[in-house]
């Protein structure tokens, strides 16, 4: 890590890779039982995503500098992020979307999941065309609209081509959050537009997710049917519960069981009870049910240590770019966890969004080791007096 870095965000995203890796671990051990090599090779797996995520943490914290944006080899970026969205389609879909590139290696695979590392590309293209800029454009759309249809393009591939609408969500939203820091006068009509979007779609969502929203959504035709479950067993888990609504109910039945203190490590029952999701979707129903609340606060904690120290370090840098990408990281950590805790338990549709540095997949465990990486080089520029 380079001189000036922030020890508190180190030592969180030190602790979460721990933390995950030994949930991972406990959570797999009901899936595939009899299988020794699937608890193995799971385990292996994620701890080679972590190290990947290591060493692009420390590469980008040492060298990674604001310049990088304004320069051509920041298209490099953007075309990659698009190339790989794509190449997704030529694989096979899991669980109805092509949102996989799959590397074979010996006895199993390398699953990578593009749309992971394009969340952090949005941040970055915000910060690159609208953050710390004095140019006056002929109209307020020809300064917004290079970025905006770079994170449509973006949104599309992932959404309608991959079938992945919970990455697209937690892109769309990461994107509003970033468009909204941008000081620049010709920014603030667009940003009041994205406002006032943002608050009918909120709005609309809360009428969807009461009881008085359940016409709405079985007559919706672009939705399929399991999708339409997903909205039904959020609105009653019971409505589909041999269904889409089974886990669901072994998730807060775990929530249930843990109490304050949990099983104990290793312990949980309900892991073995045909729960396919355990070490992804609903690895935080594991976490209770063997750690507890006291498990649950635990990583709250150490996700709000990192989300807090992002925002004060927002609020103290004047330069836009370091500022989007602060607080962008932030929104990105934020966001995942208001989908993947409102999936599991109930309160908006599951969407399949991991809960950042715990649920399996290395994708996503890299590409948020690697927006951290980001950060740490801007903090520790910032504290060297080398960035304002």
């Amino acid at each position: 890590m380079p001189k000036g870095y922030d020890v508190w965000i180190q030592s969180a995203i030190t602790a979460l890779a721990i933390y995950g890796t030994v949930i991972i671990g406990s959570a797999s051990m009901g899936l595939n039982i009899g299988d020794n090599n699937y608890l193995i090779i799971t385990v292996v797996k994620q701890v080679l995503f972590v190290i990947a995520g290591l060493v692009s943490m420390n590469l980008l914290a040492n060298r990674f500098t604001i310049t990088f944006l304004k320069s051509r080899y920041f298209l490099y970026v953007v075309f990659i992020t698009i190339f790989s969205l794509l190449a997704c389609l030529f694989f096979s879909p899991v669980g109805g979307a092509k949102a996989w590139i799959r590397i074979p290696l010996g006895i199993t695979e390398i699953s990578l999941q593009p749309s992971e590392f394009a969340k952090v590309s949005v941040v970055l293209i915000v910060a690159a065309y609208c953050g710390e800029t004095k140019r006056r454009f002929e109209s307020d759309w020809q300064m917004i609209k290079r970025p905006f249809w770079i994170i449509a393009v973006i949104c599309g591939i992932v959404s309608v081509l991959q079938g992945d609408f919970g990455s697209m969500a937690v892109q769309a939203v990461i994107a509003y959050q970033c468009f909204q820091i941008p000081s620049h006068p010709q920014m603030r009509r667009f940003q009041t537009v994205l406002s006032v979007i943002f608050i009918i779609l909120l709005i609309a969502s809360l009428y969807i997710l009461s009881p008085l929203g359940e016409g709405v959504i079985q007559n919706v035709s672009f939705l399929q049917e399991y999708q339409k479950n997903r909205f039904m067993s959020a609105v009653d888990p019971f409505y589909d519960q041999y269904n889409t609504g089974f886990q669901l109910i072994k998730g807060l039945t775990s929530f249930a069981i843990g109490g304050w203190f949990g099983k104990g490590l290793g312990h949980s029952v309900n892991k073995y009870s045909q729960f396919p999701a355990a070490n992804t979707d609903y690895i935080l129903a594991i976490l209770v049910e063997e750690m507890g609340f006291v498990g649950f606060l635990a990583l709250l904690t150490l996700y709000g240590i990192i989300i807090c120290r992002l925002l004060a370090y927002a609020l103290k840098i004047k330069n836009e770019c370091a500022r989007v990408i602060l607080v962008g990281t932030s929104a990105y950590l934020l966001v995942h966890m208001f989908f993947n805790i409102g999936g599991v338990t109930g309160m908006i549709p599951l969407t399949g969004v991991p809960l950042l540095m715990i649920s399996s997949g290395g994708s996503s465990t890299a590409s948020f080791m690697t927006a951290i990486g980001i950060c740490q080089a801007l903090i520790a520029a910032f504290n060297r007096k080398e960035l304002m």
